[in-house]
């Protein structure tokens, strides 16, 4: 346990050392419920991580009473080997929402706001720059025309990045309707052996009685091209390079509980994209689902952080699984 974990569940990691969390020493201080027991065994069986909305913690006090307390549970493989799981509690508020500032939400919207205004603004000017360099272009010199190539090229780059930002800032809602989720999947299949994959193994591994999913077909076909283009820019050095699209049913899913759903939106259809190459880097992985967060030496950190916006959009989750040798992205719909 680290310190924040201490302070509050109100135990010491000293006290817990060669106890088990249902025995009779830690449950007159500690009671968890429903038991983690399950949680636990599921990750060691799939060895992949897995999250559980709403979890209470019943904490003893002096007085000999129990304060109750709640937390999202995320347990993973802890790497260490031997069935070891780690385990992640995210503190919720007394109405089991996750807490989040709201000046903190309003810095986020106005810096977002910003950007696509800026994003906007700069490609007017750009376009005249790329205009004027490739009229240089025609008459120059052939070094000088390489120079003019490259600001071309140059601007085409900046207005691609551009064109990001602003489809990240864009706050319209997606168009949800059913989606056979199979048919997004082969598309992108497609698309990605005839182009960015060749070369790559895919392997497809459908479950064929999914039922349709509630999704925007033309978002989610983008953020499963965007992971598999991720993946496929993973596998560069690799050796044997792979991709696996997987696709399976899980009801036990949901979405932290709110006011309008207390038991928490069930999100059982699940869609794997996982690839066989180095992993995520460390420094970076726990913050890769933010923006300007990368790890190519000429990513624009963007990418994800619109798979995240977009899958969150859709009142869906997105995790990550990665170490060497296997990425798991898995996404998490409802029925429509």
């Amino acid at each position: 346990m680290n310190d924040a974990a201490e302070i509050w569940l109100n135990i010491s990691r000293n006290s817990t050392i060669g106890k088990t969390l249902e025995g009779e020493a830690m449950t007159k201080r500690l009671r968890v419920r429903p038991s983690l027991r399950p949680l636990i065994g599921r990750v060691t069986r799939s060895d992949e991580a897995l999250y559980q909305a709403d979890v209470l913690f019943e904490i003893g006090d002096r007085a000999g009473g129990h304060q109750a307390r709640r937390a999202a549970v995320h347990a993973g493989p802890s790497g260490g080997g031997g069935g070891a799981v780690s385990i992640l509690l995210v503190p919720l508020d007394d109405a089991g929402l996750q807490y989040q500032s709201r000046a903190v939400r309003t810095a986020a919207r106005s810096a977002i706001g910003m950007a696509e205004m800026l994003a906007h603004e700069i490609k007017n000017p750009l376009a005249g720059i790329r205009g004027a360099a490739q009229i240089m272009g025609m008459n120059a010199s052939a070094e000088d025309r390489e120079m003019a190539e490259m600001i071309v090229s140059e601007t085409r780059r900046i207005v691609t990045l551009l064109e990001q930002v602003e489809r990240f800032g864009d706050t319209s809602s997606p168009k949800l309707s059913p989606v056979n989720i199979h048919d997004v999947l082969e598309k992108v299949r497609r698309s990605a052996t005839v182009g960015f994959a060749q070369g790559i193994s895919m392997t497809a591994d459908y479950d064929p009685s999914m039922p349709p999913a509630l999704a925007d077909a033309d978002q989610l076909t983008q953020v499963c091209l965007n992971l598999v283009k991720n993946a496929a820019e993973a596998l560069t050095d690799s050796a044997d390079p792979s991709i696996r699209l997987h696709s399976y049913y899980d009801h036990t899913l949901r979405l932290p509980p709110d006011e309008d759903d207390p038991t928490g939106r069930p999100l059982p259809l699940q869609i794997v994209i996982e690839d066989n190459g180095p992993g995520l880097p460390a420094a970076i992985a726990d913050q890769i689902f933010e923006p300007f967060v990368s790890g190519r030496e000429n990513g624009t950190g963007l990418g994800l952080a619109l798979v995240s916006k977009i899958i969150t959009d859709h009142g869906a989750l997105i995790r990550v699984d990665s170490r060497p040798g296997r990425t798991r992205f898995r996404i998490s719909l409802p029925k429509a």
